[in-house]
């Protein structure tokens, strides 16, 4: 059996490893399935610069709705689902969807 200070040692480096995945570089988005991923929100992206768009219905892990867009640079930045400017973005995604 190991001495109490090589098993507290191992204990630590195993929380320093589950630190070092879990963290996420400076930005409006953090994932995580226990809590809601938008700690803050832009009020608008320029639709040019958009690549994708995820939603996020409410649910046990946050109870508001999220919207995540994945910008065409990679960074992926959070939206405020009430705003105007994601209203029309919505609204022109439903456009492109209908003209086939």
């Amino acid at each position: 059996m190991a001495p109490p200070t090589c098993r507290l040692l191992g204990a630590a480096l195993v929380l320093l490893l589950l630190l070092a995945i879990n963290y996420q570089a400076p930005g409006a988005v953090v994932a995580s399935e226990l809590r809601c991923q938008c700690l803050k929100t832009l009020q608008g992206v320029d639709f040019e610069n958009i690549q994708s768009l995820r939603v996020m219905p409410p649910g046990p892990h946050c109870t508001q709705t999220e919207v995540i867009a994945t910008l065409k640079d990679g960074q992926e930045v959070c939206l405020n689902p009430q705003g105007p400017r994601l209203q029309k973005i919505i609204q022109k995604i439903l456009k492109s969807g209908k003209s086939s």
